[in-house]
């Protein structure tokens, strides 16, 4: 694995969609969707809004692995789940970024910062 370049951090941190495409057992790629990102510290961070039972959060158990597109720039990527820390501080860290880079829409942020959602959070890790 490898590590994010800070301007890889700053485009995709400041995107407002990503196209995340799950990789199926064979290693072919699933069709991209479009979700939400966002940036802690020097991570990239996604959640499923509607929870495990989406169809893309579903696909990262496959290999833990994919690829995504933002703000202009594409890499492959490892799925590390995340977000299940005793004392709850990356998930709120993690919440807070939801709420400050999506307040447009405080009705989204509210399912996508949800226990459900919020068991559902990945890291995304660059493959190098």
């Amino acid at each position: 694995m490898s590590a994010w370049t800070t301007e890889e951090l700053t485009r995709i941190g400041e995107a407002g969609e990503m196209d995340i495409a799950t990789r199926r057992g064979d290693g072919t790629v699933r069709k991209p969707r479009i979700i939400w990102v966002v940036r802690v510290g020097d991570s990239l961070y996604v959640r499923s809004v509607n929870g495990p039972d989406a169809a893309w959060y579903r696909g990262t158990r496959t290999r833990m692995q994919g690829h995504i597109d933002a703000g202009g720039v594409e890499r492959d990527v490892t799925f590390v789940d995340a977000g299940r820390t005793d004392d709850g501080a990356l998930d709120d860290a993690i919440d807070e970024a939801y709420r400050a880079k999506y307040r447009y829409s405080p009705s989204a942020v509210s399912y996508i910062n949800s226990a459900q959602a919020r068991s559902t959070t990945i890291e995304l890790v660059p493959v190098s």
